[in-house]
């Protein structure tokens, strides 16, 4: 038959150049009626013709079967289960992912070095497949030539049959131009595979060196904290031998210091106590002598006052304390001159013999004392025909109640407002109604709602302070001459605002850095 003929003759093709390939490239099996001996020798000879360089995968024919349309369809091989190079390739880059995390760094380069290798065998093979590919389209064109030929030379049934087969070459074509794509595709995600895993390794490998510099550096300094401590144990233990070597000497030492300290601890309680004694005696003789002196000096101040009175025709009124005032004028049981033709100066002490400090401007038989005069004794000097005479309070000046008070409730403002009447100004009387005296942290400031009268900030040119002069209420009057040239005379609603006034003003200039009187 001529099938079996053809199918010798291949074996025998196969023998003789004994060539083996990856890829299997499919080759028709046909059963065909018998032919005339003569038609079978033409169609051997015609055969014959095929190019020696064609080789074969496999040794024997595949099996098919014509599907509907002519259609080849391949016989599942029961033996042959294994998975493509795409599955492998994707089943690879899962599990690399997959280990990616509890890889170490030293690991992961030797896993995708591998895969690199893996990945240009597969490239390899591809090329293989692109070989026996383009080897199997040149022996399906050679067979179709040939079963053309030997179509011009049969008729009736022969040439049927040679016409099937003929469609079957060129069905077995286009699937071959199948397996070409899918054999292209996956050589394209290869070569993409190839190049990634290429980078990866170059990556892993950059790790691997830096893990290893890393790991160098911290051998290093590891080696030198041991030498260091390798050190330190010798100096220790060589401390340690002379310790050792000194040890009676030390204990002997250690014994001594420890007996001073117990005789110290016996006499230290002994002598804090006598000195406790003594400290003791000291202050109640000390209080003692005080409480004497100030008698005496009490007993000095009524004598000399009782002296003075005699001899000084003038006497000092007011309550002595804030907010008062203090006049002077003749006795009654004297022949003394006419108080409008005598000159006065006040001045204030710590006490009656202590060094008096004169009240700039404060030269009228009336004074007001003002909050710098609490805890102060306050004296005036009368100088009348040639003669000078100095009337005393009897204590220093009081407080006022509540000021205190209402001067820390009136701190807690930015600006304290206070309602006056102008009095006089620059020294001339002038009437006026109510304005407002406006005490800040700053500056001072008269006004009447929007006419402002006088605006200045704290400065050492500028005074404020009680009533000097003659006025109609001397505590409620307040003097202020915020710059030279102007000068006013302000009178408050009640002694305590003018005081709180003249306190808060001292207070706000000294935090500037000023002083003001």
């Amino acid at each position: 038959m001529m099938i079996s003929q053809t199918s010798c003759f291949w074996e025998e093709r196969l023998k003789n150049y004994n060539k083996t390939k990856a890829d299997k490239i499919p080759t028709m099996t046909k059963v065909c009626p018998e032919m005339h001996e003569k038609k079978v020798c033409e169609a051997v000879v015609v055969v014959e013709a095929i190019s020696a360089d064609v080789s074969f995968a496999s040794n024997q024919f595949p099996s098919y079967k014509l599907g509907p349309d002519d259609q080849i369809v391949d016989e599942p091989k029961e033996n042959e289960k294994h998975p493509s190079v795409k599955d492998v390739v994707d089943k690879e880059t899962g599990d690399l992912s997959d280990q990616h995390k509890r890889l170490s760094v030293r690991d992961l380069a030797c896993k995708f070095d591998k895969n690199l290798a893996a990945a240009a065998k597969l490239v390899d093979e591809a090329k293989l497949s692109e070989v026996t590919s383009l080897e199997g389209h040149v022996m399906l064109k050679k067979l179709r030539d040939a079963l053309e030929s030997m179509r011009g030379r049969m008729d009736g049934r022969n040439k049927e049959a040679v016409e099937k087969a003929i469609s079957m070459v060129e069905a077995l074509a286009v699937k071959l131009t199948q397996h070409e794509g899918g054999f292209i595709q996956e050589k394209a995600e290869v070569k993409k595979l190839a190049s990634f895993l290429k980078q990866a390794s170059e990556d892993a490998k950059k790790l691997v060196n830096q893990e290893r510099s890393f790991a160098c550096a911290e051998i290093e300094s590891a080696k030198t904290l041991v030498m260091r401590l390798g050190g330190a144990f010798e100096e220790q233990e060589i401390s340690s031998k002379a310790s050792r070597a000194q040890g009676p000497n030390v204990e002997k030492l250690v014994e001594e210091v420890q007996e001073a300290r117990r005789i110290k601890r016996m006499h230290r309680p002994t002598k804090v106590m006598g000195m406790q004694h003594e400290l003791r005696d000291l202050k109640s003789q000390i209080q003692e002598k005080s409480a004497y002196s100030i008698k005496l000096q009490r007993e000095i101040a009524i004598i000399k006052r009782a002296e003075g009175s005699k001899t000084c025709p003038y006497v000092l009124d007011g309550a002595q304390s804030l907010g008062s005032c203090l006049k002077i004028r003749a006795s009654s049981d004297s022949n003394a001159s006419d108080i409008s033709k005598c000159s006065f100066q006040w001045y204030r002490a710590a006490s009656e013999s202590s060094r008096r400090e004169a009240i700039s401007g404060a030269n009228q038989s009336v004074y007001a004392p003002e909050p710098y005069d609490v805890g102060r004794v306050i004296q005036a000097d009368i100088l009348c025909n040639g003669q000078k005479f100095t009337v005393t309070t009897e204590g220093p000046i009081n407080t006022a109640s509540g000021l205190q008070s209402r001067v820390e409730s009136l701190m807690r403002k930015s600006n304290s407002e206070f309602t006056v009447v102008i009095s006089q100004m620059n020294g001339q009387d002038h009437v006026s109604r109510s304005h407002v005296f406006t005490v800040g942290k700053a500056r001072v400031k008269l006004s009447r709602g929007w006419i402002t009268k006088a605006r200045e900030i704290y400065s050492n040119s500028m005074q404020l302070c009680g009533v000097r002069g003659n006025a109609n209420a001397p505590a409620k009057a307040l003097f202020w001459q915020p710059r030279k040239g102007l000068s006013f005379l302000l009178t408050f609603e009640s002694e305590q605002e003018r005081n709180a006034a003249i306190v808060l003003s001292r207070k706000y200039a000294y935090d500037c850095n000023v002083s003001i009187t």
